[in-house]
């Protein structure tokens, strides 16, 4: 059976920290507040000079050199981002362009913190048909520049950063086992930006209500995050008939520690197979996954015959989770 083999990994995360304190100054909150809640010491926090295509760009390198691959060998880019350099030309044509990738065809795919696995599924939808043999897989945000510094329930949470894998059709029992994706649109409004497209173009008006600024629930939201999670877990593990004491490693999305804990326990998953970097990095949206993962195999935690769970839930709602044999 061919199937998509994760030959590199790797990551980027830009050289500002913002740290608990450091918010302090800008916002009612405490460096004991948001660890308690959230489970997040600090961020990395992009410069001025730096877009979603210049951090995806850093971290496909890096997954290129790991794989040994080429970038004009690649077939084909999905970036998955949620903030874009502009709304078009998509970021995957700019990565496609600095990478010098040119036999490529490129895309951008927007679910969210969920990006990065819809993008991986899709990849591998690709490599399955044989529409593609090498891909390259990028979850890319620059998640503060759609903060409100002033809302310390949606500022504290988010960072910047950016991760790739590049994948590669191979005759296997190992590699991408299954994806797993799921929607729920009546629940749009729990993580949206409402500002900035057709529905409130960007307007003084638009500015001045600050719906150009992410808006997130953050109770109902939490519900359904660990509802959804241990959901597309099982599903991940029942169609490939494993149980989750079958598990190696479960990279989950960087959203909350809470989160993370509650889903374990609901798995019956002990926290020391759980990867989490949340501490240092806050939550990364589509990039949480792929930094996580990029950090496990460079540390050696990740080891070959390993059986990993990766799942997201995000804006949408959307939600999901891929079983890997490595």
């Amino acid at each position: 059976m061919i199937r998509s083999l994760i030959i590199g990994t790797g990551s980027y995360l830009p050289e500002k920290v913002l740290t608990n304190k450091d918010l302090q100054k800008r916002v009612e909150t405490s460096d004991e507040w948001i660890q308690e809640r959230t489970g997040i010491r600090e961020r990395r926090i992009a410069s001025d000079k730096e877009a979603a295509s210049d951090l995806g760009v850093a971290a496909a390198q890096r997954a290129l050199e790991m794989a040994q691959v080429k970038a004009s060998d690649v077939d084909l880019i999905i970036v998955g981002t949620g903030t874009p350099d502009m709304l078009f030309p998509s970021t995957a044509c700019l990565v496609q362009d600095r990478l010098g990738a040119n036999r490529a065809f490129a895309f951008d795919l927007s679910a969210a913190c969920s990006g990065f696995l819809y993008a991986l599924s899709v990849g591998d939808q690709y490599i399955r048909t044989g529409s593609a043999q090498t891909a390259l897989i990028i979850g890319s945000e620059v998640m503060s520049m759609l903060m409100d510094w002033t809302d310390r329930s949606t500022c504290i949470l988010f960072g910047d950063g950016a991760g790739a894998v590049v994948l590669k059709a191979q005759r296997s029992r190992r590699g991408i086992l299954s994806t797993h994706l799921h929607s729920e649109g009546s629940f749009w409004d729990l993580i949206c930006v409402p500002g900035g497209g057709s529905r409130f173009p960007p307007s003084k008006e638009t500015l001045e209500k600050r719906l150009n600024f992410l808006k997130m629930k953050g109770n109902e939201t939490f519900k359904v995050a660990v509802r959804t999670l241990e959901e597309a877990a099982r599903e991940a593990l029942e169609a490939n008939q494993y149980t989750a004491k079958d598990l190696d490693h479960v990279i989950p999305h960087q959203a909350n520690l809470r989160i993370i804990q509650s889903v374990a326990q609901r798995l019956g998953v002990p926290m020391e197979k759980m990867v989490v970097n949340l501490q240092n990095y806050g939550n990364t949206s589509a990039a949480s996954i792929p930094i996580a993962l990029d950090e496990a195999v460079r540390t050696n935690r990740v080891k070959a015959g390993h059986l990993i769970l990766l799942e997201a839930f995000g804006g949408g709602l959307t939600w999901g989770s891929a079983l890997i044999r490595w």
